[in-house]
């Protein structure tokens, strides 16, 4: 494999051995100047043609610390707004030399479609609703390295589920390390098919927050919503909302965790953002590490996800 396009492309021997090699990367992050030779000489361009704050300069910090070189590109100031397609804009990119792209787009399928047309490896950096993979990454190690093993444990993805990749890729990798998903929102808030869904359902929070190991919570994603799907976003917060009250329920070691942006006061209340049990920071500072392991291994070891076993351990 030579791209990184989706949580289906793992098994659960490729995540621990990704993981693995996050926790030498995290190393580096402590160092007095982090930074190692390991992509010197390789360019990455990335191709967001869609806002990021989080996942942008976290793959930007990364390649930099592999010392890795970078070309970035703005949709508002190229040649999209001309008329070019993605296709013409990918071979554009590709023709100037590059090792890796790192692309974030709103159309489902389209870091596939590029990995059709290009000889450089393909990270996806988020496809509409469809998939984000190295946030599963990143969400995956935050866990195991407070947690431990993920095998029982229970995971409660809550909120704004239909409209989410992240809930996608979660549901996926939580449960290829051995957890038990469950999807918790309104019947308006999920896809309108869960079947082969490695995942439970419920409409009630209420119903499993004493006994989860993480409450991951999503963002009410208003930009993809083409119609009210509840009826405001104070009756949401009151029904699905991570509350000051449902937040004092948790169990002892539960951890509250969340992809960002935030929306306090929706999906959760202000103060229990800011719990010592909430790693939504600790989540962004260990996405260096992971997307730098994503990084490496496509670019790096000349190997790919499946047969780096001897390589990584």
């Amino acid at each position: 494999m030579r791209h990184l396009l989706s949580m289906a492309d793992l098994d659960r021997d490729d995540i621990e051995r990704l993981l693995n090699l996050a926790d030498s990367f995290a190393e580096v992050g402590e160092r007095q100047i982090p930074k190692v030779p390991a992509l010197r000489g390789k360019t990455i361009a990335w191709l967001f043609y869609e806002d990021s704050t989080r996942t942008r300069l976290s793959f930007e910090t990364a390649a930099k610390r592999l010392s890795a070189d970078t070309m970035n590109f703005s949709v508002s100031s190229s040649s999209v707004n001309k008329g070019e397609s993605l296709r013409d804009t990918v071979e554009t990119v590709a023709a100037m030399g590059i090792d890796g792209i790192v692309v974030r787009h709103h159309g489902a399928g389209a870091p596939h479609r590029i990995a059709e047309w290009t000889d450089a490896s393909v990270v996806n950096a988020g496809d509409g609703w469809h998939q984000h993979p190295t946030q599963s990454l990143l969400d995956l190690y935050t866990a195991t390295r407070r947690l431990g093993s993920l095998d029982g444990r229970r995971i409660a993805i809550v909120g704004d589920i239909k409209h989410s990749r992240v809930a996608r890729s979660n549901a996926i990798g939580f449960a290829t390390m051995g957890a038990e998903v469950t999807f918790v929102g309104p019947q308006t808030l999920l896809p309108p098919s869960l079947e082969g869904w490695p995942v439970k359902v419920t409409h009630d929070l209420d119903e499993v927050i004493d006994e989860v190991d993480i409450c991951y919570l999503l963002r009410m994603q208003l930009e993809r919503q083409e119609q009210a799907v509840v009826p405001t976003l104070r009756e949401f917060h009151e029904e699905y909302g991570l509350t000051t009250a449902r937040a004092d329920r948790l169990r002892e070691d539960a951890l509250i965790m969340h992809p960002g942006p935030m929306n306090r006061g929706v999906e959760i209340a202000g103060e229990v953002a800011d719990r010592p049990n909430a790693v939504i920071t600790e989540q962004v500072t260990n996405g260096i590490a992971v997307r730098m392991a994503v990084l490496y291994l496509l670019l790096g070891s000349g190997l790919d996800l499946v047969d780096t076993r001897e390589a990584v351990a």
